[in-house]
């Protein structure tokens, strides 16, 4: 499989040194997709070293190390909270677990599932948006072709790479344009552009 993306990708000559010079991104799963959006609400406008810490002090609460539904809803915010969490974090936390509870999501197959269906559905969840999911999509569930257009990473990586001087709506229309090729493997793509915009533009 490995092949065959690069040698997709590779047919864009823009993108094509990006992936001769940096490493190949695996797929890795982060866990979960319960136990992942939960980190990821907890990391929201942290540096990963401050989300590390309060993660982890979330964690400690509970006896198996994982935060239940039932057992995070036991918790009052004031006792979420003091692990460091805001009040909305706390909030939004508990309304994950409230989600998966009542739709009963907790051994939830989600292989069968669209993408879009799988955005659709999680973003019902108050705290949840469409870039939150993309990231479960990607490094989670380890789907192939997600394109997180609204991403400042991807936007700004597409702008340098690209060399383009769009701005707004019309820079996203230009962004579609370029991508559309990637297809199906944008996840792959995408995940080049950060790695090139992290470390400078390679």
């Amino acid at each position: 499989m490995k092949e065959d993306i690069l040698n997709h990708l590779g047919q864009d000559h823009v993108l094509k040194p990006l992936l001769e010079k940096i490493e190949f991104p695996s797929a890795t799963s982060r866990g979960d997709l319960y136990e992942s959006l939960i980190r990821s609400i907890v990391g929201q406008q942290l540096s990963v070293k401050a989300a590390s810490t309060i993660h982890g002090r979330f964690i400690d609460l509970f006896d198996d190390a994982y935060p239940y539904p039932d057992e995070v809803l036991d918790f009052e915010i004031p006792a979420l909270r003091a692990v460091g969490l805001s009040n909305s974090k706390a909030k939004y936390i508990q309304n994950v677990a409230e989600f998966f509870k009542t739709e009963k999501l907790e051994h939830k197959d989600w292989s069968a599932i669209e993408d879009e269906e799988v955005i659709k559905y999680l973003t019902q969840i108050k705290g949840v948006g469409k870039w939150t999911v993309q990231m479960i999509l990607m490094f989670t569930l380890n789907r192939p072709d997600i394109f997180p257009i609204d991403d400042l990473g991807i936007q700004n990586g597409i702008k340098g790479l690209y060399q383009l001087e769009e701005t707004g709506k019309e820079l996203k229309k230009k962004m579609v344009e370029i991508a559309e090729p990637w297809r199906p493997y944008r996840t792959y793509a995408s995940r080049y552009l950060w790695r090139w915009k992290d470390a400078g533009g390679i």
